[in-house]
């Protein structure tokens, strides 16, 4: 599914997202747009250059070992129906990798933390860790932690600066987490980010 272009110019400065920036763990039932869903993904690891392949967060050696995937519920994105979404960057698209409603699920794996069910998505952001450990061995793993931590900085303040809430969940069971997903192996999960409208 292609998403929409995202802005680059945003309604309020950097400094502003950076002051107002809080971990957020209530959530109203309300649905992302379409277009929200798309400037959060960017800021996480989208394109940021026009016909290159350099990414919105810093990665060691420029290997990007991570990826992101969309747990969206019933009330999740308008236009888009429940289940799990990985995103392309390259393309700037979505791609449904299992079909339903999975949040509960998702919330259940991380020691049922059941209040990540009530934001409108959970992010999980994965590592591949050999993509980046054929270059540089066990401090691969390293690089591959430091850069899920740019990535989740940049998603809390996207949401911030288009009125969206954001937290981050480090407790949960991986080998779980990639069975409900249903995700390859080896992408291990990091960490998940519920995200939605501020409760």
């Amino acid at each position: 599914m292609n998403l929409p272009k995202p802005k680059i110019k945003g309604d309020i400065s950097l400094e502003g997202a950076i002051r107002s920036r809080r971990t957020i763990r209530s959530f109203k039932e309300d649905r992302l747009t379409i277009e929200q869903f798309s400037q959060i993904l960017w800021a996480g690891q989208g394109i940021t250059e026009e016909r290159g392949y350099k990414r919105s967060a810093p990665s060691g050696g420029a290997l990007y070992p991570m990826d992101i995937y969309a747990v969206i519920g019933k009330n999740g994105v308008a236009g888009i129906t429940p289940g799990i979404y990985h995103y392309e960057p390259n393309q700037h698209t979505v791609s449904i990798i299992t079909e339903g409603d999975l949040l509960h699920d998702v919330a259940r794996a991380a020691l049922s933390q059941m209040w990540m069910a009530t934001a409108s998505i959970n992010l999980v952001i994965t590592a591949e860790y050999n993509r980046i450990c054929s270059k540089y061995g066990e401090r691969g793993v390293r690089y591959a932690v430091i850069e899920a931590g740019h990535i989740s900085q940049n998603i809390f303040l996207q949401a911030e600066a288009i009125g969206l809430g954001a937290g981050i969940v480090g407790a949960f069971y991986d080998e779980t987490i990639v069975q409900v997903m249903k995700i390859p192996i080896s992408h291990e999960p990091l960490l998940i980010m519920p995200v939605g409208y501020k409760g």
